[in-house]
């Protein structure tokens, strides 16, 4: 096993300080603590997240095509949308001061709010415009009747560098949801292009579309897809193509082990294509989406649980334009990980051209704060923020080389797919990686390099020299015996921890899955309601690999711990996202077995 660790401060967020908590007592119930005192105790350094207040979905993402910056956007305090600017992937420039909003609701075609929307970054009068869900009218959820109109689709567009969306002084572009059809949802729409999709659907080279997310009642979920005006390729005329992807009411792609489940409503769906250096316009058509409800029975209708998944599929045409999924997975196992939102960051952006990076989608994952979890209790106003935006994540088409031709590689409706080798048989499956100018950035500080260790006996291993700081990388290899195949075998790490708390993070071959053991991750949940400890984890393969020895497929891993954030990469093909809220961590680390 061989492990290396860095720490690195990626953006110039405020200088960790002391809590109002007493560290030689018992933490007390959080709640009660004076407002704000909690600010900087579980705040991260290295990730995108406003000043104050509640984060949201990631969206509204583009390459400005005027100045070459790469713009995030993301839902802010319930109301609009606001935004960062970055022209290396590392730092990150608030778009207005105080983070303030680019756009926000209280128009005629959004008097209530404005939901996520995606931009078009030569749009209308060759400038960025945003294509967005403008809501007239609340509640929306997909357990109860929907009001036809309550969502619209409006466009906004910039003429200042993205600080502020000007919205168009007319009526929303989409203004109702086909009239066929009882709709669950009707919002994020995402504008793309795909030469498939032209073909398919006979449309002009070049044509827009935009995929908008929901479902139909009692059907299922699905994305109603449409198409800008084919006379005069007008972005203020959209035409209906029809739902062109629907999943049957709380179903699962296979058995579910590999891709969670579909739910009852669709939201946050991206559409875009890739091959194994990243993104084409003419790759393999792929998808992200957030899926709502997922296990809940239908007779009852309530849950909090979401899904964040991704879909590789065909398109066709046999009278409606179709498209059907031909592998499925989830793009982040955490409970809190939800509506990915990403674009294309081309090589000609001053991002990739400092890098020398190829066309590349890249997608930012939002970690929740109290939202998903149920996290009654929690000490929002002590805190003074809620939530934060993931590391950004390029997108590719990953190959598993070598692997023996068995059972485990040929799972039906799995997350890969199995195409013929040079030697044995390759799989495709989605690549996920951090994006690779953060990722450098954040293993370019001092490193310590544990000593490559064979572990005989169960227990921890403690490192020889466990990181100062609760802003560091962990990267390691495990490779496996064939005798690990059937057994219950654990092997991992504990981080974040002390005398009195910890953090494991480590592989079970009985269920091939990655866990996060957080029944001891923070002292504070005993007394403080809203501190969920519940465990995270998520399913991995390890597949058997051609050779002298046949081996299994060596367990690579980088873990990034940001102060109370936890993101956990393995294999280039698994993300599991999640929050560690220590009280008395000193830092330390060390192997288990």
């Amino acid at each position: 096993m061989k492990l290396s660790t860095a720490s690195a401060l990626v953006t110039s967020q405020a200088a960790y300080a002391a809590s109002a908590i007493d560290y030689n007592a018992a933490p007390p119930n959080l709640s009660t603590l004076a407002n704000g005192s909690l600010y900087d105790t579980w705040r991260p350094r290295a990730h995108i997240l406003p000043p104050n207040g509640r984060i949201g979905d990631p969206c509204g993402h583009y390459t400005d095509p005027d100045t070459g910056l790469f713009h995030v956007g993301f839902l802010y305090n319930g109301s609009g949308i606001a935004g960062a600017t970055t022209d290396d992937m590392v730092r990150f420039r608030d778009l207005n001061p105080n983070g303030s909003q680019f756009i926000m609701p209280g128009g005629k075609n959004d008097p209530v709010a404005v939901f996520d929307g995606s931009v078009i970054p030569k749009g209308i009068d060759g400038k960025p415009t945003l294509l967005y869900t403008s809501v007239t009218s609340l509640p929306i959820h997909w357990s109860i009747p929907y009001n036809p109109g309550a969502e619209t689709q409006s466009l906004a567009v910039t003429s200042n560098g993205g600080r502020n969306f000007t919205k168009l002084d007319r009526p929303p572009v989409i203004p109702l949801p086909p009239s066929d059809s009882d709709v669950t949802a009707f919002r994020d729409p995402y504008a793309f292009q795909s030469p498939e999709l032209d073909a398919a659907a006979d449309s002009a080279p070049g044509t827009w579309y935009t995929a908008i997310s929901g479902g139909v009642h009692e059907d299922g979920p699905g994305q109603f897809l449409y198409r800008q005006d084919q006379k005069e390729m007008s972005l203020e005329s959209w035409e209906y193509l029809g739902l062109w992807w629907q999943e049957k009411v709380n179903t699962t792609w296979g058995n579910g082990d590999w891709a969670g489940g579909w739910g009852f409503n669709f939201e946050t769906g991206n559409v875009f294509g890739l091959n194994e250096e990243g993104y084409s316009v003419d790759g393999e058509m792929f998808m992200t989406l957030g899926t709502e409800g997922s296990g809940t029975p239908i007779v009852s209708q309530v849950s909090s649980i979401h899904d964040m998944l991704w879909a590789a599929g065909n398109v066709s045409n046999n009278g409606n334009v179709t498209f059907t999924p031909t592998m499925a997975g989830v793009f982040d196992w955490g409970a809190s990980g939800y509506a990915a939102a990403g674009h294309i960051l081309p090589a000609t952006s001053q991002v990739s051209t400092k890098s020398d990076a190829p066309d590349r989608f890249i997608s930012f994952v939002w970690l929740t704060g109290d939202l998903f979890e149920q996290a009654k209790g929690y000490p929002t106003s002590q805190q003074n923020w809620v939530g934060t935006l993931l590391l950004p994540r390029e997108l590719h088409i990953k190959t598993i080389s070598n692997v023996v031709d068995n059972e485990l590689a040929r799972e039906e409706e799995s997350s890969w797919r199995v195409e013929r080798g040079q030697s044995g048989i390759e799989l495709k499956t989605l690549g996920i990686d951090i994006a690779r100018e953060t990722r450098e950035a954040l293993m370019s500080g001092p490193k310590i390099t544990e000593p490559e260790r064979t572990s005989k006996e169960a227990g921890l291993v403690p490192f020889q020299v466990s990181p100062t700081t609760k802003f560091h990388v962990l990267t390691a290899q495990l490779s496996f015996p064939r005798s690990a195949r059937n057994s219950d075998l654990q092997a991992g790490f504990q981080v974040l921890s002390s005398d009195l708390e910890s953090t494991t993070i480590y592989y079970q071959f009985s269920n091939e899955s990655i866990i996060v053991d957080r029944s001891n991750t923070s002292a504070a949940a005993k007394t403080t309601n809203g501190i969920v400890s519940t465990n995270e984890s998520g399913r991995l393969r390890l597949f058997d690999l051609q050779g002298d020895a046949q081996e299994i497929e060596t367990l690579d891993l980088t873990v990034v711990v940001d102060n109370s954030v936890l993101e956990i990469y393995a294999n280039g093909r698994f993300a599991l996202s999640t929050w560690a809220r220590y009280v008395f961590c000193d830092g330390r680390q060390q192997g288990i077995g």
